[in-house]
């Protein structure tokens, strides 16, 4: 797994590439927590380039999600592909997430 962070409009973006799994999680976790008390108040997951999520990686998401919210912050979700799309279709994250076709479209909400 790797994770390329920029930042546009005062908005930190998290790209994800490759798997998030039972390996991956922890360092996953410790990357978005690391976002996430440095103060950011909007962050947008790009998940354009991963290949594979488990329920450990949607758990961390979800754990994410909810520190922003009780801050007054928000993580949105762009570029679900494949597996991954279908994951989240069937987990019922996708009620649970802004999510987003891409980064543009997803600066522009926020």
């Amino acid at each position: 797994m790797e994770i390329d962070t920029k930042e546009k409009n005062e908005i930190r973006i998290l790209s994800v590439k490759g798997s998030i799994d039972a390996d991956t999680a922890s360092e996953f976790d410790q990357s978005l927590e690391k976002h996430i008390s440095g103060g950011r108040d909007k962050i947008i997951l790009d998940l354009s380039r991963l290949e594979y999520i488990s329920s450990a990686g949607l758990r961390v998401i979800m754990k994410a999600a909810k520190k922003m919210e009780i801050t007054g912050g928000e993580m949105v979700i762009v570029g679900l592909r494949g597996v991954v799309q279908e994951v989240f279709k069937v987990s019922g994250f996708y009620s649970l997430f802004n999510i987003y076709d891409s980064e543009e479209e997803a600066v522009l909400a926020t």
